[in-house]
């Protein structure tokens, strides 16, 4: 008489891998990674999947997808998501925190020297040149991943162009896309043989996150950061800059805590800095409350994202296999990289001024094309050098 629960298909084998090595790398990605969500998506692909093939494709495109679906930072998501894989709740914390963690510090550290000298004139220069060479790296993130993960199914590929204009049209990512794209390929390739309670179904949760962190904090205005960072990282969906214009409504508009000046710059220091973009919350938070203020908008918008990908995880990994739930994250997977593609047009828009750079971007490209194992950092280091060198002479 054969015993089901210790059939093989059942069994969960070791990782190849400790979760401190997980927590050292990701530690290392937020010291060093620069680029944004794309960027640090692609990064994460490269290292975990096809290198060091501590995470399988199947793994990683679940975390991707979910972590579109949920609202909050991309990359951060997909990290969290990654770190539950193998060692659940403790592995998805640790690898939280050691993402986050070195960008968070730079970016105190930043608005420390911000406060203290007036402002960051240097910056413009630096961001000219990191601004371009970010786009050919994200541009590249895009290509991997669309090689990787479209290939050359019709149905996906239609997807994805869709998805891709919609969002160089609206400028945004919209959650109604990645669902109806995943619902469309599970209805296609794994349609429910009857409609019933048992039909497999994607539900989430999301809850309402509240601002735990201001809850035994005294001081009003840390309770009013909290609050509005709390609802950012609640109900804003899509990554890195997409987080901008609520960030620039509630900041600026509504609280009056920075000038557009002040913001800009908030936005330039979480380009030019490694890490999830939308670490640009803690030196918004610094530049409002100090110290205190920075550790209470940046755990108010990270927390909700945590909450938000550990909660659906378990259905993800207890039934992710499930012919169903594979269609659906692969037509969710094509949406989202179609997004990612997308957003390389709108950022460039932004970062792309002149013909030179966008000769630091395509530059970029090609170094990262011809010398494949060459390190991102390094890119960004010559990138802003050449933007302090050639900013001010192309301002005079």
């Amino acid at each position: 008489m054969s015993d089901s629960s210790s059939s093989p298909a059942l069994a969960e084998e070791a990782p190849p891998y400790t979760l401190w090595q997980l927590v050292a790398y990701m530690l290392r990605l937020g010291t060093l990674g620069f680029g944004g969500p794309v960027a640090l998506a692609g990064y994460m692909y490269r290292d975990l999947v096809e290198q060091r093939q501590w995470i399988t494709e199947a793994d990683y495109k679940e975390g991707l997808a979910l972590s579109q679906l949920m609202p909050g930072p991309l990359a951060a998501q997909l990290a969290i998501y990654l770190g539950y894989v193998h060692f659940r709740t403790l592995g998805a914390t640790l690898v939280g925190i050691a993402l986050v963690i070195p960008s968070f510090l730079m970016v105190v550290a930043i608005g420390a020297a911000y406060v203290a000298y007036g402002g960051i004139g240097w910056m413009q220069a630096v961001f000219y040149g990191v601004g371009a060479s970010v786009i050919g790296i994200i541009a590249m993130s895009a290509y991997k991943l669309t090689t990787k993960s479209i290939g050359k199914d019709k149905l996906l590929w239609g997807i994805y162009l869709v998805s891709g204009a919609i969002t160089v049209i609206t400028e945004s990512e919209i959650i109604w896309v990645f669902l109806g794209a995943g619902v469309l390929v599970w209805l296609l390739r794994a349609p429910p043989k009857k409609w019933s309670g048992r039909m497999y179904s994607v539900a989430f949760a999301a809850p309402v996150v509240g601002g735990a962190a201001a809850a035994t904090v005294n001081w009003p205005q840390l309770v009013e950061i909290a609050a509005f960072f709390t609802y950012a990282g609640s109900f804003v969906f899509g990554s890195g800059l997409a987080i901008v214009p609520f960030l620039y409504s509630g900041v600026v508009v509504e609280h009056k805590w920075l000038t557009e000046r002040q913001f800009v710059d908030a936005v330039a220091v979480a380009m030019i800095t490694p890490g999830p973009v939308v670490i640009t919350t803690g030196f918004i938070g610094y530049l409002v409350s100090g110290f205190w203020g920075a550790v209470v908008a940046a755990l108010a918008t990270f927390l909700p994202c945590y909450l938000l990908t550990i909660l659906p995880a378990p259905y993800f990994k207890k039934h992710g296999r499930h012919p169903a739930i594979v269609a659906f994250v692969d037509g969710v997977t094509a949406a989202a990289i179609g997004a990612i593609t997308g957003a390389v047009y709108v950022l460039g828009r932004r970062s792309i001024t002149d013909a030179v750079t966008a000769a630091l971007a395509l530059a970029t490209v090609a170094v990262l094309w011809k010398f494949k194992k060459l390190p991102e950092p390094a890119v960004i280091v010559v990138a802003a050098l050449a933007g302090l060198v050639l900013y001010p002479l192309m301002t005079k």
